[in-house]
């Protein structure tokens, strides 16, 4: 029987149970995969921890790539040795997963498979904050929290190669060399930060803020932002934020508050080859490079989620699974 992380009650890192699971062949439009490698996220912490609620018990993890070993009836253009990823999967801290076709993208010949499974939920999110949520334009100055981390160290890169120019934060100076060599102008600590950004911008302030942190960056954000800025309140890795009155965007400049999850951005199979594509298009041409901040075997996933937590990693943890 192959070996997965469940969770069977919620609580810290502590609930996750190194264990035996069944795995059934996989039904009409499903694939059976050989996992690689899991990526490590902060929504399994958020899922983990009861934050966002999923049914007892379950398996861990929503991302990860590995090689098909049985496919299901009605699956097509997909075959038994195939390279595949996928994101937003539940059950994917495991030895072998089922995947929904529809949810599996190809991983090309030229691609590491941990990679693979190391850029896609990180790089879709930072796809679509760069790309869709706030669409960065030539000469825009976006602010980034949490730049070293690994959305941040992605969308990052993307804000760049699209003409675009990154403030950063960042909490130490490892994570600071970081940020800039990912192409921040400039990277600041997180506190006071906000008059820092409206200095550099000569009082204009920024036209969206990327934030992943929540509550501790959130007043800060909001202070941050030009007249009409966007920001994209994507995370909540300090803790989630208050309740928010309206007439503080107002206040703050006519501004546009939004909670985005990738769900809503990868929900057409379109969509998904689309952002999933030029993920890939861009590893290979070297316009994109992956942090790998850390390894660890499938049965450490309690050390990898008290790492991600406890804030001492940088760029993407993952689990290797086989």
């Amino acid at each position: 029987m192959p070996k997965a992380i469940v969770v069977g009650k919620t609580g810290g890192p502590d609930v996750l149970e190194h264990t035996d699971v069944s795995v059934a062949e996989p039904g009409e439009g499903e694939l059976l995969v050989d996992v690689a490698a899991a990526g490590v996220n902060f929504i399994d912490t958020y899922q983990r921890g009861g934050l966002y609620p999923r049914d007892l018990p379950f398996v861990a993890g929503v991302e990860g790539a590995g090689t098909v070993a049985a496919v299901g009836k009605g699956v097509s253009g997909i075959r038994v040795g195939d390279r595949v990823a996928w994101a937003m999967v539940p059950g994917s801290y495991t030895e072998q997963a089922i995947v929904p076709a529809s949810s599996a993208v190809p991983v090309p010949d030229e691609a590491d498979i941990e990679l693979a499974a190391a850029v896609l939920l990180q790089g879709l999110t930072a796809h679509y904050l760069a790309a869709s949520v706030y669409p960065v334009r030539q000469g825009d100055i976006v602010l980034v929290h949490a730049a070293a981390g690994g959305v941040g160290l992605l969308l990052t890169q993307l804000v760049r190669s699209r003409g675009g120019r990154v403030i950063a934060t960042a909490s130490t100076e490892e994570k600071a060399r970081l940020a800039t060599e990912a192409g921040a102008e400039t990277v600041l600590g997180y506190e006071d930060f906000a008059p820092q950004v409206r200095e550099i911008t000569a009082g204009e302030g920024v036209a969206a803020v990327y934030d992943g942190v929540g509550t501790t960056t959130f007043d800060g954000s909001l202070d941050s932002l030009r007249v009409r800025g966007t920001l994209a309140l994507f995370g909540a890795s300090s803790g989630p934020v208050d309740p928010v009155d309206p007439q503080r965007l107002n206040s703050a400049g006519s501004v546009f508050l939004t909670r985005p999850n990738l769900a809503n951005y990868i929900a057409t199979r379109d969509e998904l080859e689309w952002r999933a594509g030029e993920l890939f298009d861009a590893l290979s041409s070297g316009d994109l490079t992956v942090h790998i901040g850390g390894k660890y075997p499938l049965a450490e996933a309690r050390q990898a989620h008290t790492d991600l937590e406890g804030r001492k990693t940088t760029g993407k943890l993952l689990l290797q699974c086989s």
